[in-house]
């Protein structure tokens, strides 16, 4: 495991464009070593006995078949756009 020091996690913010103060910096240091020392610990259980599982419970995804509704009463739907054009709900562009 990695020494984790005020170096370290000063690399770590200016990586995501973080200016920490320096008790930032100084309690972001404790928080991270706190982790990392958890993660050890998990990482250095026995699991030898233990089954391999997906999940703690049974339950699965139920999927509804895709059909088409038609709605009566488009101006009803419509209502509820913030713009619309030519009976459709109109949104910003997001693709240039």
């Amino acid at each position: 495991m990695a020494d984790v020091d005020k170096i370290m996690v000063e690399h770590i913010a200016k990586l995501a464009r973080l200016n920490l103060s320096e008790k930032e910096i100084e309690g972001y240091t404790n928080d991270l070593i706190s982790i990392l020392e958890m993660a050890n610990i998990i990482n250095n259980i026995n699991t030898d006995d233990v089954k391999e599982t997906i999940g703690a419970n049974i339950k699965y995804n139920v999927f509804r078949k895709d059909e088409i509704k038609n709605f009566e009463n488009r101006e009803l739907l419509l209502q509820n756009a913030p713009s619309q054009d030519e009976g459709m709900f109109r949104i910003p562009k997001v693709i240039n």
